[in-house]
């Protein structure tokens, strides 16, 4: 096992600076390309349901490294795999810039996405390992902050960016930001987490990359094609098949490749499912709100960003204090009022009109963002803490990964709900389809939160549960 690097105040805060930099230029550019994707569609001349993949596929991507990261965090030196990460992600940004179509342009969304689950993984472990126990909550605090902050501008600037100079111009700058951060990790990062000789389980790498991989691609062709097509189930068979070997393998091994034995623990369980249904509607409703301001109601990016920011704002404002929302409230009541707010928002955009102004969509982007700020932060919180400090990395690692899969199933499926009822309904609803195809997703999106609600209310307990040995 390695020794670490001591650590003093300037360089804890300067190594503090360079993820926040990392971090927010990524988050960015995650809810900017929501704004630019119709546009991109146009360019490349594909439909909406493969065009999400832009998005899904990404977040497919990003979830299949998530397994991989606990085992890379602890084989390989701090500084090195942060700035290979940093470098993979570089690489996705040019290659997407010198897209001559779709494919390649996907080809660069999975190098970025290879390269931000490792950062994504690497960020959270990095400054709970630098900062001492009664810094932490003020320093995740503010890195919290950062976060939720970063993707509050990110639709509108990339809406005007697009309008102005198209949606290349928005990763030419996410280019020249994470080069800084390159050349600042050289000289401010170093190796904070201890390594040791860990045997890399190829077997539970693929067994992991069909399961996650399988399932997320069979999920996301139902909306185009039949369940029983040969798009759909030979995909979903795969995944299925690969979960189960993945599974058994996991709780055979001596030295697991991601330890699921934490799930025995009830919190941790319930805040995996739970984030994962959140996801699910965050993900789907993040990609539909710019198609319903463009392609449904007509309005360019510009406007498509503004409408967004309103959310963007609650949460960015909501987040960093949701960590004190649940420790004056506990988890359930912040759980319940949460899970009831993002039904109320979701329910209202299934009553939406094409005649109803896009502002009110706006209202209920809003509120939903506002459950989503209650939930996300405080979920994960109320899980890690109940599981063993050594279990960490897989606690984090398995949840990310399981809740990235989920954003990109809720992508693919939600997507596709509207795509498949606005093709069926034209002959009934006229010009009034494709609103009728939203409509009915955001009830679709309904009945999965009244699921969270239901957890919340009767399977949430309260008070806190101390750490399991």
């Amino acid at each position: 096992m390695s020794k670490t690097e001591e650590m003093t105040d300037r360089k804890r805060f300067l190594i503090f600076i360079n993820i926040l930099i990392t971090c927010i230029s990524y988050s960015m550019l995650s809810t900017a390309l929501t704004t630019a994707l119709p546009p991109i569609i146009k360019e490349f001349q594909v439909d909406v349901t493969t065009g999400q993949w832009l998005t899904s596929g990404f977040s497919l991507a990003m979830g299949i490294m998530m397994p991989l990261t606990a085992f890379l965090i602890t084989r390989f030196r701090t500084k090195k795999l942060y700035l290979t990460a940093i470098g993979c992600f570089v690489a996705g940004l040019l290659i997407c810039v010198a897209a001559p179509n779709f494919y390649i342009m996907m080809a660069g969304r999975i190098l970025q996405a290879c390269g931000n689950g490792i950062l994504t993984s690497m960020a959270q472990v990095i400054l709970l390992t630098i900062y001492p126990p009664e810094k932490r909550g003020t320093i995740m605090g503010w890195y919290g902050l950062s976060i939720g902050a970063a993707p509050v501008v990110a639709p509108t600037l990339a809406g005007i960016l697009v309008d102005l100079s198209g949606w290349r111009m928005i990763f030419f700058i996410f280019i020249a930001i994470m080069l800084v951060s390159f050349v600042f990790a050289i000289c401010v990062m170093g190796n904070v987490l201890e390594t040791q000789d860990k045997r890399f389980d190829v077997v539970s790498f693929v067994l992991s990359a069909f399961a996650f991989g399988g399932i997320t691609r069979g999920i996301g062709n139902i909306g185009t094609y039949s369940l029983g097509s040969v798009q759909v189930l030979p995909a979903l068979l795969i995944g299925v098949v690969g979960s189960v070997f993945f599974v058994y393998r996991q709780f055979h091994l001596e030295q697991p490749f991601l330890d699921l034995r934490i799930l025995k623990e009830k919190n941790y369980t319930w805040s995996v499912i739970g984030s994962m249904l959140l996801y699910l509607v965050m993900m789907g409703s993040s990609i539909i709100m710019p198609l319903y301001v463009q392609t449904i109601m007509g309005y360019s990016a510009t406007i498509s960003g503004l409408v967004t920011l309103p959310g963007s704002l609650v949460m960015a404002v909501i987040s960093p204090f949701a960590g004190r929302i649940y420790d004056r409230l506990g988890m359930k009541k912040l759980f319940v009022s949460g899970a009831a707010l993002m039904l109320l928002s979701n329910l209202g955009m299934f009553l939406l009109t094409p005649e109803m102004s896009i502002w009110l969509a706006s209202f209920y982007n809003a509120v939903r963002c506002a459950a989503i700020g209650c939930l996300m932060m405080p979920l994960v919180t109320w899980g890690i803490s109940g599981i063993p400090e050594t279990k960490t990395a897989d606690g984090t690692a398995l949840l990310t990964s399981l809740r990235t899969i989920a954003g990109a199933i809720g992508s693919a499926v939600f997507v596709g709900i509207m795509i498949f009822v606005a093709s069926r309904s034209e002959g009934t609803y006229g010009d009034r389809a494709q609103m009728h195809g939203l409509n009915l997703t955001f009830l679709a999106m309904s009945c999965t939160t009244l699921i969270l609600l239901l957890i919340a209310v009767f399977l949430v307990k309260e008070g806190k549960k101390k750490q399991i040995a």
